[in-house]
């Protein structure tokens, strides 16, 4: 593999010739030298060369370089002489491998990041997306590393599916049927025995169900990949098309299932500060400030315990504070989620037993007939990263609370059979990967944070 910037750049002066692949970032000429900063995506500084005019014999090929060009340049490490870097490099050779226009959208100026959505198919070639994708990166590699490390086997679930996880019906339907010419059945619906499966099928909100499957016969297991919700909403935190860790635990209970919760984070937002430093510098500086210090408080702090109830009482002191009052029984808010962590107890908090009727048909019911075994866990700064709960391993009780929430017990069929032939206690729990990356970059908003964006009328690269 060929050398990449970043190690370049922490090279010494030195007499060999090496070569150096990239971008034009910007360029600056003057009568006697030419000073072009290139990048190739490996880090947030860019390296520059250095053309003395003088001993450089193709004025016409100088003159060529643009910004947004692709280069590959040959010449020998020297100190530099301005104080950006301690490295630049003495050029010798240069060969234009790409053109680029003048109309090239990234000139040097500061771009909005509504501009940069206009052009997602060039935006990695800024610093905030590139260092944001590099975080990325390795955020995903953290938490392979994590459940890897704990002997969790990584399981692929299905893309397409015919059961709701969630039962909210808010699925991207597949099909191959003619929607110019709909087959119909007699009571008037759409005939789908003349689909491809046979049946109605949809794009996947959750790999949770098929995930639990795996977990009842090789007990520790993981799911991480793409999920799909037709969820009309055009905020800074959802999208149509997003990226689910999904683990699922055999022979473990809700206790448990936080506390793996609680120790994935920590390693996970640890990995990348050890890994990013230069990134997380970056974001620190020009995207949040102070950002690096939330992610040690979550590191360094151990989580706060507190059920529902108590939540709500503690909420309920201060209910004229909200903009959405709360009360036993509704659903907790961001903003109530942010008091809870910021506020009361001044930490990541870990909430539990939450009312039956806020919360999915698949978690296990407690003793007083009225809460489940979930648990979200809250993080300062944002509220919910992390939803989970102890599964309903009783197949009578799963079937009731089917058929209690309205939902039919033939699309849950294979889910209910695994509850018949060695069922055990079972937990799991659910991070969007794509909020993580938020969370740990400080970026405002979710949509530059995934390569190409899915939202509510725009898919368009």
């Amino acid at each position: 593999m060929k050398e990449r910037i970043k190690q370049i750049l922490s090279r010494q002066p030195g007499d060999e010739v090496i070569s150096v692949e990239g971008w034009i970032r910007t360029k600056r000429d003057s009568k006697n030298v030419c000073f072009l900063e290139i990048n190739d995506g490996s880090t947030v500084k860019g390296l520059q060369a250095v053309v003395d005019k003088a001993s450089f014999d193709n004025d016409n090929l100088l003159g060529e370089v643009t910004t947004g060009a692709a280069v590959r340049c040959t010449g020998r490490l020297v100190e530099s002489q301005g104080q950006a870097q301690s490295v630049e490099l003495a050029l010798e050779t240069l060969e234009i491998v790409g053109t680029c226009p003048v109309d090239y959208p990234l000139q040097k100026k500061r771009h909005t990041i509504e501009f940069l959505r206009e052009i997602a198919y060039l935006r990695p070639r800024t610093n905030l997306i590139g260092a944001v994708m590099r975080v990325r990166s390795t955020l995903a590699y953290a938490i392979h590393n994590f459940f890897q490390e704990k002997g969790f086997v990584y399981v692929n679930t299905p893309l397409i599916t015919t059961s709701d996880c969630e039962g909210a019906g808010e699925t991207f339907q597949v099909t191959t049927l003619d929607l110019g010419k709909v087959p119909m059945s007699k009571d008037g619906g759409v005939d789908y025995s003349k689909d491809f499966f046979g049946k109605k099928a949809s794009l996947t909100v959750s790999g949770q169900l098929e995930g639990e499957s795996y977990a009842l016969a090789l007990k520790d297991i993981y799911t991480f990949g793409p999920t799909f919700r037709a969820e009309n909403s055009n905020t800074t935190r959802h999208l149509a098309e997003f990226w689910m860790v999904e683990p699922e635990m055999a022979f473990c209970d809700l206790d448990l299932d936080a506390q793996v919760a609680e120790s994935f984070l920590k390693y996970i937002f640890q990995y990348v500060l050890d890994k990013c430093p230069e990134e997380m510098a970056f974001f620190d500086s020009f995207v949040l400030k102070g950002n690096i210090d939330t992610l040690r408080h979550v590191i360094e702090t151990p989580f706060a315990r507190m059920t529902y109830t108590d939540a709500i009482k503690e909420l309920e002191k201060v209910n004229d504070q909200f903009d959405f009052p709360v009360h036993w029984g509704s659903d907790i808010q961001t903003e109530h989620e942010k008091y809870l962590t910021e506020v009361v107890c001044k930490r990541p908090v870990i909430v539990t037993d939450y009312p039956k009727e806020i919360k999915a048909f698949y978690m296990k019911m407690n003793e007083d007939g009225r809460t489940v075994r979930g648990m979200d866990v809250l993080v300062p700064r944002l509220g919910e990263i992390i939803g989970g709960s102890e599964r309903e391993a009783d197949y009578d009780k799963l079937l009731g609370r089917i058929n209690e929430l309205g939902l039919d017990p033939d699309d849950y069929w294979w889910y209910l059979e695994t509850r018949r032939f060695g069922s055990v206690p079972h937990s799991g729990f659910g991070l969007g990967f794509d909020r993580a990356v938020q969370y740990v970059t400080g970026v405002a908003n979710i949509r530059d944070v995934i390569p190409f964006p899915r939202y509510v009328k725009s898919a368009d690269f």
